[in-house]
């Protein structure tokens, strides 16, 4: 057999995950590799911890990331928060509110789904409606940043009206995290779960979750075992050293992905450097001179402006163009990924991600220039010039 190593091209990142990995993350990937149950490895797990913490906003001390993807993280939550007839209302306004629904269906739950169009935020009344109606629900599920969409939910006040009907909450972050204002203990969140590859600029394969006292009693009272061994947390716990207070000898529960680890510590320093609300502010500064440069091509972006995520965009295709032949001549004469969409949006819009290290004034740039110059040789007739005129007008003065 003939092989050779792999050498992939360096391409900018604008789609809805992963991100471009700043340097300094990629640099921590390839530091030595030590063993999981190292004590100097448990001490960088203790620092990640406290930094996710920082990340989320909140004092929980089941925070940890999950040795797989933000959909694992998903089925954390719903794998050891849902008991067979369970009641949990589902909110879905896009494709990953769908996948909620499955996921308590897997976990023996009765899913009572409160449907919203797609591109816009969930209802809050719609929810409270739903409430009234089922008294015997005991989880509240929903996500903020519904990546298939653009479309932000109002987290605080749906976290709120669960909490007035005696449920526990379970929030999809996602795509949420560090780009959009994610307050765990404020807005009473119970259980949150993230990805490590979008406005955290990591590696993907992680995902971040965090669990209130309130979720975690609900853990550990189980009546029926979890339904998943990898990822009861009543056995990762003994590794992660979440579960008892003072707790400081770690069990092996599995081989964690240390060097993927070295990197979200890397990556959740950089994030503390910054400081979360400069971060939030750098998301949607960039947001709206990238939102400037398409609408002065004619370009018009999918969810109502109050509603919108800043770093996941989703914008309508113009007609007579075709969705994939743009977005593979940017991959293939830019180096430039942006997403297609996804169910009922797929064929109808891009999804353009500003997220994290992708998230800069040079992207902005290259993306509003690349996509111009495209949209112009397939005949949709924008003005590239004034385009990059109005987004680098719109671009923060001082480097952010």
């Amino acid at each position: 057999m003939n092989a050779s190593s792999f050498q992939p091209p360096v391409r900018t990142l604008m789609g809805p995950g992963p991100a471009d990995l700043h340097p300094r993350v990629l640099a921590a990937l390839s530091r030595p590799t030590v063993g999981h149950l190292d004590p100097v490895f448990g001490g960088m797990m203790d620092e990640l911890k406290d930094l996710l913490r920082y990340a989320f906003r909140t004092d929980n001390r089941l925070t940890m990331p999950v040795s797989a993807p933000g959909s694992a993280g998903m089925e954390t939550c719903f794998v050891n928060l849902v008991e067979p007839g369970d009641k949990v209302v589902v909110c879905i306004n896009g494709v990953f509110g769908g996948r909620m629904r499955e996921n308590v269906i897997r976990a023996g739950g009765e899913p009572i789904c409160i449907e919203d169009p797609w591109g816009r935020a969930v209802d809050p009344g719609k929810l409270e409606d739903t409430l009234k109606a089922h008294p015997d629900a005991k989880i509240v599920a929903f996500v903020q940043a519904e990546t298939s969409t653009g479309a932000s939910s109002d987290t605080r006040t749906l976290a709120e009206i669960a909490r007035r009907y005696g449920c526990l909450t379970i929030v999809d972050a996602v795509t949420a995290l560090a780009g959009s204002p994610l307050l765990v203990d404020d807005w009473g969140i119970d259980a949150v779960y993230s990805g490590s590859q979008k406005c955290l600029s990591c590696t993907p394969g992680l995902a971040p979750v965090s669990f209130s006292e309130r979720a975690l009693a609900k853990v550990t009272a189980r009546a029926t075992p979890v339904r998943s061994w990898f990822l009861d947390l009543n056995l990762v716990l003994g590794y992660w050293g979440g579960g008892t207070p003072g707790q400081t000898k770690r069990s092996y529960h599995h081989t964690a992905p240390v060097n993927a680890l070295y990197a979200l510590h890397e990556s959740l320093v950089m994030l503390a450097e910054e400081g979360i609300e400069q971060s939030w502010a750098r998301h949607q500064a960039h947001h709206l001179a990238l939102r400037a440069g398409l609408e002065a091509m004619g370009l018009e972006l999918v969810v109502p402006e109050a509603e919108r995520l800043p770093q996941l965009n989703a914008v309508s295709i113009p007609a007579g163009i075709d969705d994939a032949t743009v977005r593979a001549r940017l991959l293939n004469e830019y180096n430039l990924e942006i997403g297609a969409g996804l169910g009922a949006l797929a064929g109808k819009v891009w999804r353009i991600g500003l997220m994290g290290w992708s998230c800069r004034r040079e992207n902005i740039v290259l993306c509003i220039g690349a996509l111009g110059s495209v949209l112009n040789d397939l005949g949709a007739g924008v003005d590239t010039g004034a385009a990059l005129q109005a987004a680098q007008g719109a671009l923060p003065q001082a480097r952010m």
